[in-house]
């Protein structure tokens, strides 16, 4: 419990103990203020004593809800960070397990591919190795530490971090340019699905090609085995990971161990090799071989690969124990590697002429311990597609509760923060990499294709923070110049450099990025359209209350609770007006509730909601606005039972046995303007084989009542 919350904690103690009396009724706004814990004492004591609690005065009603406002404006506190629950050392160890396993598995395929695969380093030279060296060292450096440990780190949304972060703090806000900044982050996220895809294909091939080094005459294995370690990895992510997730640190740690270890016994036996870390060798190399130099660029952004992890996974560690585990083991084990394989290669400059066979991070190894690497290395792989299994269902949760995605069917795998599956998410990125491996079936290959969506990822992050830095903090543009000329610069070469790998099959990761991101705008544009239409048929709530009272037939009214779901306080529930219209009675209690999506990642218990009540004389309803951030788990009954937990409804409310009443939405295409026809059959199709919301909200499948209508778009 961070010192925040147990000293708020101890104010409801104190104020529980100290108030004897408090101002309470049922014909208040109910918040959650500095008076919680005696407003919960007293409703405690009305609850025991069956008898309602005295009205507030308007004046009251008024002043409690501008707190309520007040607390909720709260929420757009960007700077509060996340608080650690453990050691630091601990956080260390499960980040190294959960945010380096891309980036430290890169040794497994990037110098192979950059010594098989270009022309400028065809012929195996002092220079040409230590050229690809301080390409690789001087890309690490810039892009990993200076950038992202160093300064994109500092950008995040209440600690979480991602490219998804940084577009909810920039929509939220409401900046100039706005929409093209959150259509640059859409697309940022989209191109994550591409990389998704491609990542454990090359990862898991990369490993399993040990085999052909450690035993030549089961290299026909290498494909079908690796397809099988993907497959079994897909089908076995319905159970979760965290019954062995404690184990990803530890393997992890052993993994930068071995190649450090494995790096530095060939760095010993030539020293001058460390001549690499120099920037003059990168400069010496691209003007030696110009064109056919810079291209590869394209191979050497493969050892960057994993770097926005480390953004991406902020929120579940903080940035301090990432920056530990990447400059106090991570970095100095990944260069050791590669610094290693450079004097392997230098020593066998004939090698690499086998693209076959060749493999510096096998062959580099002492005959005896390529298998146990190869099993080490798998299971290292394992991991780091793991991360980027998991990181695919984050994004598609997170555009999901910001509105880019339908509802789709999610299931939290157990109680750990993070520990979500989506099916169509998993089979879909199953389907993609099982058919990349069977297709391209070495590393090298993959490389061919691997890197544009990866670069074209890093510059619309670099775009984003450059935003945040400049429209949200007010960062002069004299400052942001040089950290836009550096970033930029080396990323454009990355992407620029990439670009001719689009002929070899790149193509396939924007493709998918493209597509996706055509997806989500569109879908959040027909929602938009749909929403206003559906509003325009509810009405207002309060005229819908006010002429109940008036009804002919006069109402008829039902013993129970009735809870309709509605998108806020203004509208009438279609389902509740449909009830209304089509029964001619009403529930003796009635609670709306509505879910407010708040472009932060979690939102506290304690701030979470916000109760009015509405309506005249016996016509009155409770309206509860539920506040969730987009990596809460949403179910609307656990939610209204805290809130009946916190005192702010009333606590003979009987929710465990109440009945759910939820809009089931037909939407028909009309002419209006809005989506172009295709647009609108794509939404259309989308809304169709969207979960149901018994599921997405969490309700009572034996206790909600699904009432039809129709919407146009």
């Amino acid at each position: 419990m961070s010192v925040r919350s147990r000293a708020r904690d101890a104010l409801d103690e104190a104020a529980q103990k100290a108030e004897q009396e408090a101002p309470s009724g049922a014909g208040r706004s109910a918040n959650t203020s500095s008076r919680h814990g005696a407003r919960r004492s007293f409703n405690e004591a009305a609850h025991k004593l069956s008898r309602p609690a005295p009205p507030s005065s308007a004046r009251t009603r008024e002043e409690e809800s501008d707190a309520a406002r007040r607390r909720f404006e709260a929420l757009a506190d960007t700077q509060r960070d996340v608080i650690a629950h453990a050691g630091r050392l601990v956080l260390v160890l499960g980040a190294l397990g959960v945010v380096y396993g891309d980036i430290g598995t890169s040794p497994l395929y990037t110098e192979q591919a950059i010594f098989s695969s270009y022309r400028a380093t065809a012929h195996v030279t002092p220079a040409a190795v230590y050229g690809v060296a301080s390409l690789i060292f001087w890309a690490l450096m810039v892009v990993v530490s200076i950038k992202y440990a160093g300064f994109i780190m500092r950008a995040h949304n209440r600690g979480d971090g991602g490219i998804m972060a940084l577009t909810a703090l920039l929509q939220r806000h409401k900046v100039a340019y706005g929409a093209v900044l959150v259509t640059l982050g859409i697309f940022g996220a989209a191109l994550f699905f591409g990389d998704g895809i491609i990542t454990p294909a090359i990862s898991v091939l990369g490993s399993v090609q040990g085999i052909q080094v450690a035993t030549p005459a089961l290299a026909h294995l290498v494909v079908p085995i690796s397809v099988a370690i993907l497959i079994g990895l897909f089908m076995l992510q319905r159970f979760g990971s965290g019954t062995i997730g404690w184990l990803f640190g530890p393997v992890i740690v052993v993994w930068f161990t071995v190649i450090g270890v494995l790096g530095l016994s060939e760095v010993l036996k030539e020293p001058a090799v460390l001549q690499g870390l120099s920037p003059h060798w990168a400069v010496r190399f691209m003007i030696d071989h110009g064109a056919s130099g810079y291209l590869v660029l394209g191979g050497v952004v493969l050892a960057v690969t994993g770097a926005e992890a480390l953004y991406a996974d902020r929120g579940h560690f903080g940035a301090s124990p990432i920056r530990l585990g990447w400059f106090g083991l991570a970095l100095p084990a990944l260069m050791l590697n590669y610094l290693g394989q450079g004097v392997f290669i230098l020593h066998h400059p004939t090698l690499s002429q086998h693209a076959s066979t060749f493999n510096p991070f096998y062959q580099m190894a002492p005959g005896w311990s390529r298998w146990p690497l190869v099993i080490l290395a798998a299971v290292a792989t394992v991991i780091a597609s793991q991360a980027a299994i998991s990181g695919s269902f984050s994004v598609a949760k997170q555009a999901v509760q910001l509105g880019f995605l339908p509802r789709l069917k999610l299931l939290h795998t157990s109680r750990m923060e993070g520990q979500i599956y989506v099916p169509i998410v998993n089979w879909g990125l199953c389907l993609g990499v099982v058919a990349l491996t069977l297709v391209f079936r070495s590393a090298s290959k993959l490389g061919d294709i691997y890197g544009v969506a990866v670069t074209g990822t890093f510059i619309l992050n670099t775009v984003l923070f450059l935003a945040v830095a400049r429209l949200l903090w007010g960062t002069s543009k004299r400052k942001l110049a040089p950290v836009a000329l550096l970033f930029l610069t080396v990323e454009i070469a990355f992407f620029s450099a990439n670009i001719a790998k689009v002929e070899h099959g790149a193509w396939l990761s924007l493709a998918i990025g493209l597509v996706m991101s055509i997806v989500m705008i569109n879908w959040r544009r027909g929602q938009v359209i749909v929403t206003r239409n559906r509003i325009a048929q509810e009405g207002s709530l309060r005229q819908f209350l006010d002429g109940l009272a008036d009804r002919n037939p006069p109402l008829v009214r039902v013993p129970g609770v009735a809870i309709f779901l509605c998108r806020d306080n203004a509208t009438t529930p279609l389902a509740l007006r449909a009830d209304v219209e089509h029964t001619h009675s009403l529930h003796e209690k009635v609670v709306i509730v509505s879910v407010d999506t708040v472009s932060i990642p979690h939102v506290d218990e304690k701030d979470r909601f916000v109760v009015e009540q509405l309506g005249h004389g016996v016509f009155k309803v409770f309206h509860v606005t539920v506040r969730t951030g987009y990596h809460d788990k949403l179910n609307i009954p656990a939610a209204l039972q805290l809130c009946r937990k916190q005192g702010l409804l009333e606590r003979n409310l009987d929710l465990e046995h109440a009945s759910y009443f939820v809009s089931r939405i037909t939407i028909t295409p009309t002419n209006a303007r809005g989506l172009p026809q295709w647009g609108k059959r794509l939404f259309i199709l989308m809304a169709r084989n969207a979960t149901s919301p018994i599921e997405h909200f969490g309700l009572p499948g034996d206790r909600t009542v699904i009432m039809g209508s129709q919407v146009g778009l």
